[in-house]
């Protein structure tokens, strides 16, 4: 873990409630791809964020902030960082946390999970695989409401155009009449669109709660426990 300040440099809406914030640390910043970090409020107050952007892009962190107002987790990280963006003042950060990042020591396919927000976990994976030229299958399933959240749509559907063992499929649960792809939640997708998830290493982000019931069903399903990441498990029976 580091322990580093960082400059705000900008904050953006990627949608209604969801913004992207860009932080550049004073010495380059180094963690693995679907770590996570911490903006640090006060000694006993530090909230956990998953960092989007790759670990080559040693110089910068993106973050994706979803933010309403009856998130006050979220709103009052997004102020801190607004109110420090405004004043030109330094930040206190946390880095290289967490135990879900990738694993790149095996051959087996990849499926990355992600709902909502947690898509800033799988972006960070999907973006480095991408980079290193991983010819392993690779299948980016992303579950929103609706289908404004999907904010990355046409960014990740290059990713998998660029490269023949990539895909990006993504999900709503309350599509339009003119929706053409998956509907309903993003697990059962996956449980839809593979026979058995046994081969499979699989990473997860998005509420804890839908954490823990999507391992239960991807276990029932074939998927091997030792094969599932997701730093919720830490957090859920």
């Amino acid at each position: 873990m580091q322990t580093l300040k960082a400059e705000v440099v900008a904050i953006s809406p990627l949608t209604e409630f969801v913004h992207k914030v860009i932080l550049k640390p004073q010495q380059p910043v180094s963690f693995e791809a679907g770590q996570y970090m911490h903006l640090v409020l006060s000694e006993n107050d530090k909230r956990a964020f998953s960092i989007a952007s790759r670990p080559s892009q040693c110089d910068q962190i993106e973050l994706h902030i979803g933010a309403s107002g009856t998130d006050t987790y979220a709103m009052q990280s997004l102020e801190h960082l607004r109110n420090a963006l405004n004043e030109k003042q330094l930040i206190e950060i946390e880095a290289g946390l967490g135990i879900s990042q990738l694993r790149l020591q095996c051959e087996r396919p990849i499926i990355l999970l992600a709902g909502g927000t947690g898509f800033s976990y799988a972006k960070s994976m999907a973006d480095h695989l991408a980079e290193i030229s991983c010819d392993r299958p690779v299948l980016l399933y992303w579950g929103v409401r609706e289908e404004s959240a999907l904010y990355a749509h046409r960014e990740m559907q290059v990713w998998a155009d660029s490269h023949k063992n990539f895909q990006f499929i993504p999900v709503v649960e309350n599509p339009s009449p003119d929706w053409q792809g998956h509907t309903g939640y993003v697990h059962k997708a996956v449980m839809q669109d593979i026979v058995s998830l046994a081969p499979y290493d699989i990473y997860m982000a998005g509420r804890f709660d839908m954490i823990g019931i999507v391992r239960d069903d991807f276990i029932a399903h074939g998927a091997i426990r030792e094969n599932m990441y997701a730093d919720a498990f830490a957090f859920i029976k």
